[in-house]
């Protein structure tokens, strides 16, 4: 390669030193005081071997001894969820007065969720394996399947969302859509026995609330009617609500914050759905809500 231009190379640094120095959203520099993605993303898989330590993390140390691992794993988890939640917390502009003690008490309420988090996946796994033929056992749903992992990091991220964190729950289950295609917000409410088959594509939007029992397919949007408020439509209900016992087929789309998907409902492929959905019914493209003939 030929001898670079020094004066050419001095120039672009210093101008795009130059272009660091307004207050654009790409211009954070405070490396130190804002939120480390790296350590959110390493956050979520210790807190995956916390919630499933058979198939998770170091074995030969779980095998030597499981106490001692887990004391050491729940102390590591502490020690640097409350260093994340302080820093986002701090970068979201909470008053500087008693920050650590915030941080600090959403670190031990979100730790003393663990084993009802743990209670509900149990559930996500038994409904993925009673409802997919396809699964040998629960140890191949928890090892393999994209939509348990997307559920576990859900779960983990709508606790933190619940009591009040902000962003590290959005960069989990971003991160988890970017590895799964599946999207689900921290905000939207999911019952227990829910499982999504084959997964891809799935958008669940943060407004959505959705029973127990149900069943969702590739591709299926659960979403808003429109975005075109923006920011004004902050805290409004914009996504459906999904009853128990509903099975919602691969292409679906279900839209609009006063849509309800009653219970026992079964949407067909590639439904369009706008409009409330009473109990027992089955929608298809041609029917939409034509009543259940069982």
């Amino acid at each position: 390669m030929e001898k670079l231009d020094s004066n050419r190379v001095a120039h672009i640094v210093q101008a795009i030193l130059d272009d660091y120095g307004d207050d654009r959203a790409v211009n954070k520099t405070d490396l130190y005081n804002q939120p480390d993605k790296k350590a959110i993303l390493e956050l979520v898989e210790k807190l995956l071997q916390l919630l499933y330590p058979g198939y998770y993390g170091e074995r030969e140390r779980k095998l030597f001894s499981l106490e001692h691992y887990m004391a050491a794993a729940v102390e590591d988890v502490i020690f640097h969820l409350h260093k994340q939640i302080a820093a986002v917390l701090r970068y979201s502009g909470d008053e500087a007065d008693g920050l650590e003690d915030r941080a600090r008490e959403m670190t031990f309420a979100f730790m003393e969720r663990i084993p009802r988090i743990r209670a509900v996946l149990d559930t996500d796994i038994q409904a993925a394996f009673d409802g997919d033929p396809a699964a040998n056992s629960r140890d191949e749903v928890i090892l393999s399947y994209p939509g348990l992992y997307a559920i576990s990091v859900y779960r983990i991220a709508h606790e933190l969302f619940t009591i009040g964190v902000p962003m590290i729950p959005r960069i989990m289950t971003e991160h988890a859509h970017s590895v799964t295609g599946i999207d689900i917000h921290p905000g939207a409410q999911i019952g227990d026995y829910f499982f999504m088959d084959h997964g891809t594509g799935i958008v669940i939007g943060e407004t959505t609330v959705i029973g127990s029992h149900v069943k969702i397919y590739q591709g299926v949007t659960l979403g808003g009617l429109s975005t075109k408020g923006g920011q004004k439509l902050k805290g409004v209900k914009r996504h459906p609500t999904i009853g128990d016992n509903v099975t919602i087929y691969s292409g679906a789309s279900i839209l609009g914050g006063d849509t309800v998907i009653e219970a026992d409902v079964v949407v067909g492929g590639n439904a369009f759905v706008t409009q409330s959905v009473p109990r027992g019914s089955r929608v298809s493209m041609k029917t939409q809500s034509a009543p259940k003939n069982e």
